[in-house]
Formats: structure tokens, sequence, C-alpha cells
């Protein structure tokens, strides 16, 4: 057999290491879960399911107010965070830590709002110092995003809720967990968040599919006048309190969210947290054992979901991710935007242990010595 056929043959066995940010590895229990076969949506037993899961998704997100669930990426729920609670006109500050802080606002932008952007570097989070300067009577929400999925930077939104809270402004404040729900700790009641939002296919195990808001009184009394329908709250929140959607929900992938959230139960959140903050400082003493850059540049701000690798002036992370695909069969995540080609990106979040982990070190370590 030539060299060239017994290295492509090399993926065609054993296990495919997908270690992007998102969608993440799918739990046996949870693929199993999703299996069931699909029941009325409409009869008791699904009343039943509904009111559960609204009950367990609560700690998850550190509140005891509403948590609304969509058939929907993380982008609908976006939409959601926006419609519901701004009319058109509204002025909104937000900040760019990265490619899907800068989506988001272009989303605001399209819906008419005006959004004021603080520039960044996307090697830092959001500036809580900046509130006290830029924070005016016109602004309506400030919208950041808790961990950006595209650089591993985490901003502090406890900082963030206190700095606003100094200047006595009563700007909503509207926080995307995307990357960081079930995986980094989150409060969206003790920090004083308005709306949070989230999604399945990270933290939760699960695949895309499900978008999700969790809604403050705040936000709930202060509405908006933007044009909304599907995404209303109201109706969505109405039927909840009988177990019921006023659409067809998914039902196979709530079958799933339940088994998702029993595993994190039964782990236990700070142990889950705990583990994605070791996972993390691990893949940090790696690279820098490598002889390369973290993106994130404050200590404070390193993401417990992934890690950004920089790599050198002259050498494509491209390049890298593909030798490392095709000989070694793991995914990782591409540089988004402004850092294309600079960066790949390591997800250890969600299904995924200390093994998992070396294996996926090893094997970008392989890939790095080409």
């Amino acid at each position: 057999m030539c060299r060239d056929t017994a290295q492509r043959s090399v993926t065609d066995v054993g296990r495919h290491f997908l270690q992007i940010p998102g969608p993440t590895n799918v739990p046996d229990r949870v693929l199993r879960a999703i299996a069931r076969p699909t029941i009325d949506h409409r009869g008791p037993a699904f009343a039943r399911l509904a009111r559960e899961l609204l009950d367990r998704l609560k700690p998850v997100f550190g509140t005891r107010h509403d948590v609304v669930v969509y058939p929907s990426s993380g982008t609908g729920a976006w939409e959601a965070a926006l419609v519901n609670t701004l009319s058109p006109g509204d002025r909104v500050l937000a900040f760019e830590t990265g490619h899907f802080s800068t989506l988001w606002c272009e989303m605001a932008t399209r819906l008419g709002l005006v959004v004021d952007l603080v520039p960044g570097d996307w090697r830092h989070g959001a500036d809580p110092a900046a509130i006290t300067d830029l924070l005016t009577a016109e602004h309506a929400a400030v919208m950041v995003v808790h961990n950006e999925t595209s650089t591993g930077v985490r901003s502090r939104i406890p900082e963030i809720r206190d700095a606003m809270d100094a200047t006595g402004h009563p700007a909503l404040l509207l926080v995307d967990t995307i990357s960081s729900l079930g995986s980094m700790e989150y409060r969206h009641d003790d920090w004083g968040v308005d709306v949070t939002v989230g999604c399945s296919q990270k933290g939760l195990m699960l695949p895309p599919g499900i978008g999700f808001n969790a809604v403050g009184p705040k936000a709930l009394a202060r509405r908006g006048r933007l044009p909304r329908s599907y995404w209303d709250w109201d109706p969505i929140i109405a039927a909840n309190r009988q177990g019921f959607f006023p659409y067809t929900p998914p039902t196979n992938l709530l079958y799933g969210l339940r088994e998702a959230l029993i595993m994190l139960e039964e782990e236990g959140l700070p142990r889950v947290f705990a583990r994605h903050d070791r996972h993390a400082e691990a893949t940090r003493r790696a690279v820098r054992a490598w002889g390369l850059q973290v993106l994130c540049a404050d200590e404070r701000e390193h993401s417990s979901s992934l890690t950004a690798v920089l790599m050198p002036d002259g050498h494509d992370a491209d390049a890298v991710r593909s030798l490392i695909l095709e000989r070694y069969d793991m995914s990782l995540g591409t540089g988004l935007g402004r850092l294309a080609g600079r960066v790949f990106r390591i997800g250890h979040l969600g299904h995924f242990n200390d093994l998992m982990l070396a294996g996926t070190l090893g094997g970008v370590e392989m890939g790095l010595l080409g």
C-alpha cells in the first residue's frame, strides 16, 4: 500500500473528533431520547413534559422568571430579544467584541434600530468603564455578548451591570450566552440581566434547533413597538402556563433537552463549570507550550468554552485546520471575519472529558508539527 493511500485511510476508522465551538458532541443518552416516538403536542403527556422542561431550564439561566423556548437557531433568539423590547428608532449601545457581536448589531440596524457600536480589537471583552462615558439618555438598551464564540473572549457582565447601575440609567441589558450557557457560570437574576439569549447546540449538548430567551420582569413590562408575530413573548408565555405552545413545538428535541438538563443536574452545575474551567486552562497551557498565543489578551476574560489560537505572521491557520482534518479526522473552528486565516478555534465544551481533551490537544500538536 502506498503511503498516500495509508494516510487517507486513517480518517476511515475510529471516531471523528468534533472540536469546533458548536454544534458540539451529542451524548448517546440525548440521541436516544430524541429517537423516542413523537407524541401529541396538544395532549396531557406533552403538557407534563413542557412544564418539567421549563422548570429545569431556569437554574441553567440562573433565573426564577420565564424562559421562552423557540424552534429556532440562536439568531432567532437574538431577534426575539430585540423585537419584544424595542421600538423603531430606539438607540442601543453595543460592543464590538468579535464576529457575532457585529452580526447582532447588523440585525438591530436592519430592524430599524440605531446602533452605537463601541469599536474593539477582538482580543478584549466589553469595557465596563466605557458605560459611564457613552451611555446617554437616548439609549434604550445595552447589547453584550457574554462569550464571543469567534474569539474565545468573555465579557464581564456583572461589572457592566454595576456600571449601568452607577449611572442610574434605565436601559435594558441584553446578553448573548450562546456559547456560554451550560458551560460557564451565568446568573441572569443576580447579575441584573433583562433578556438572556441562548441556544441548544453548544453547552446544552443538543443538535441545533432550539433558541431561548430568559426574560426578566423589567423587560416583560417594557414592551417595544417593533413588529413581531412568531417571536412575540406574550402568546408563548400564556400557552406555557398550561404546558403548551402557540405553534408546533420541536417535540423530539424537547425530549433531548430534558435528558441533557438531567445530565447537567446529575453532574451539578458547579462541577460542570469547574470542568470547563479546568479544560480551558489546560488548553491555554498547551498553546503556550507550542510557542503560540491565545487570542484573548486579558486573563480575566478567558473563555472556558473555547480557545482561539493566534498563528504567527506568515502561517495560515486554515492550512493547519485542513491538515488536521485530513490526517487525524478532527474538525477545529475556523477564523471568522477579520480573523480568517489568522486563528483556529478549539472547542472544549459540552459533553467532554479529560481523555477527549488529551486526544484533542495531541491531534493539534501533531498537526502543528506537520
